[in-house]
């Protein structure tokens, strides 16, 4: 079902609200916007961008694909507010409740049905957010990792409606506390304590279990050798 924006600007009165048919990002796009809010949203992306820019899957129609400007500065705790919100409009929209993977991976079961992506851009942040909505199938080299609000619920979502939820959870998160939105990402998210993982630090990959978060927002790892270790960035995955 094509996305209609014209919903999501009734809903928004007075916001910018950029829609594509189809572009290479809406990262890129998002970059050339200044104004605080504003939102960039593709129906299909040819470009699009994940974690350590690597490709998004972004199948035409499926998913909901779009970034946010905002005028803040990029914390880490950012990534988990806007990963907090993005949980309760699932939550909110469809009934299913996601774990969150930190710093900025929604699954659904064990497997990823979203991702975040936030970037610093001069004076402002880029928040990209990709959700898996209504896909039925993935490529064979994603279908053992990833899924989508469809495949985990048995029905399909609008995504105008989904989109619009996430705009309204984002500004209450936004205003909170870094202690409080880490004391929320702690109790939303398995990964965050006593969960063994494994994570590639310095080309290396080190086993441990997590032990929290620190007051910045950074994961803490007890490796199997005792020592502990800070993960500022992710590539955090659940290991035997």
């Amino acid at each position: 079902m094509p996305f209609d924006p014209a919903l999501v600007r009734a809903a928004f009165p007075g916001r910018r609200i950029d829609f594509y048919p189809t572009i290479g990002s809406t990262m890129v796009a998002a970059a050339a916007i200044e104004e605080d809010g504003a939102v960039v949203i593709a129906d299909a992306q040819s470009h699009g961008v994940g974690r350590y820019s690597r490709p998004w899957h972004s199948a035409p129609g499926d998913g909901l694909y779009c970034t946010v400007v905002l005028r803040t500065k990029p914390l880490p705790a950012l990534t988990m507010a806007i990963g907090l919100a993005v949980q309760e409009a699932i939550a909110r929209c469809t009934g299913l409740q996601c774990d969150i993977r930190w710093p900025n991976d929604l699954l659904a079961g064990d497997r990823k049905c979203c991702g975040i992506l936030t970037q610093g851009q001069d004076d402002r942040v880029l928040a990209g957010i990709g959700i898996n909505v209504n896909h039925e199938a993935f490529p064979p080299e994603l279908a053992g990792i990833a899924t989508s609000l469809r495949l985990a619920t048995g029905r399909a979502w609008a995504r105008e409606a989904l989109l619009m939820e996430i705009l309204h959870r984002l500004t209450p998160v936004l205003q909170l506390p870094v202690e409080a939105v880490l004391a929320a990402f702690t109790q939303q998210s398995s990964y965050v304590r006593g969960r063994r993982v494994a994570v590639e630090l310095n080309g290396t990959e080190v086993r441990g279990v997590t032990a929290g978060l620190d007051p910045h927002g950074y994961l803490l790892l007890d490796d199997d050798q005792g020592r502990r270790h800070t993960i500022l960035a992710g590539g955090v995955r659940p290991c035997s």
